[in-house]
């Protein structure tokens, strides 16, 4: 699979790790699935396939922050480069207090941690260097998950059906779009031998045959989760909880109103770097 590298920069008084979050999310709404910061902005990765020069135009024509100037390069890449470069470059061990590590299988790391999870990302998103991910993490280990069935949709890498795994959910279903993310999912989930997670190609539309769960987890953009909420509700059993990330602060009320249509009450929401997670409770 052949992938495009963007690498953007740009003239602008503002803080660049703000104008990154906002081109990242910008750019997730048109195909990019891979982000990595660089020493002057954004580094961004889209499957050759699914590069729109028109899609990317709108973006930079409408963003929304002033005075940015956006400038872009684009380098092709072959698969076999990008995994080298992810690896040599932009992939750090990232743990959550005590509790949680992630790491590639080439990292050293100290031991000590409660969950020890590897994942080698290859194009799937979700190493944990994301806030988004963190986050999702930092609400999992709240939840007691044992003798639980959880279902991790858009899991990307895995990174949260393997941590699911680990923290002894009776059963662990993981879904994504993406066939290229489902096959790294295996690939990690054989890492961490936790071979008891199915992981399902596909969305929202394979949810009928899933059957019912006590804990639904979804990382993906504040679009996707806002036409999907209701497929989630419909498999939640009564008391379940539906934790949610990818989106902003500003976003909770347009989450908080279409749970409440689906029967979810909002209990609480959390954020980093004015990235956010929501948790939600099926009151049906």
């Amino acid at each position: 699979m052949n992938y495009l590298e963007l690498t953007f920069t740009y003239d602008s008084a503002l803080d660049t790790a703000l104008i990154n979050d906002v081109l990242a999310w910008m750019l997730g709404e048109t195909g990019f699935d891979g982000f990595a910061e660089n020493a002057g902005g954004l580094s961004a990765y889209i499957r050759e396939a699914d590069y729109s020069q028109t899609a990317l135009n709108g973006v930079i024509a409408s963003f929304p922050l002033e005075n940015v100037a956006i400038r872009y390069a684009v380098t092709y890449l072959e698969d076999k480069d990008w995994n080298e470069e992810w690896e040599k470059n932009y992939y750090q061990p990232v743990s959550i207090g005590q509790e949680c590590i992630i790491h590639a299988s080439f990292h050293q790391v100290a031991p000590g941690y409660a969950y020890d999870i590897i994942i080698d990302p290859r194009m799937a998103f979700g190493t944990g260097n994301h806030e988004t991910t963190c986050l999702m993490i930092q609400q999992m280990l709240l939840l007691g998950l044992e003798g639980k069935e959880a279902l991790d949709m858009g899991c990307g890498t895995a990174v949260l059906a393997i941590l699911a795994a680990k923290m002894k959910a009776a059963r662990v279903v993981a879904a994504d779009v993406d066939a290229y993310a489902c096959r790294n999912a295996l690939d990690n989930i054989r890492l961490n031998q936790t071979a008891g997670v199915e992981v399902i190609a596909g969305g929202a539309e394979q949810i009928p045959r899933l059957g019912k769960f006590d804990v639904v987890l979804a990382n993906i953009n504040r679009n996707i989760l806002l036409n999907d909420i209701k497929a989630y509700a419909s498999c939640m059993k009564t008391g379940a909880c539906l934790l949610m990330s990818g989106f902003y602060k500003e976003d909770i009320p347009f989450i908080e109103d279409e749970c409440k249509r689906n029967g979810l009450a909002l209990v609480s929401y959390h954020e980093k770097n004015g990235w956010a997670a929501a948790v939600t409770i099926n009151l049906c």
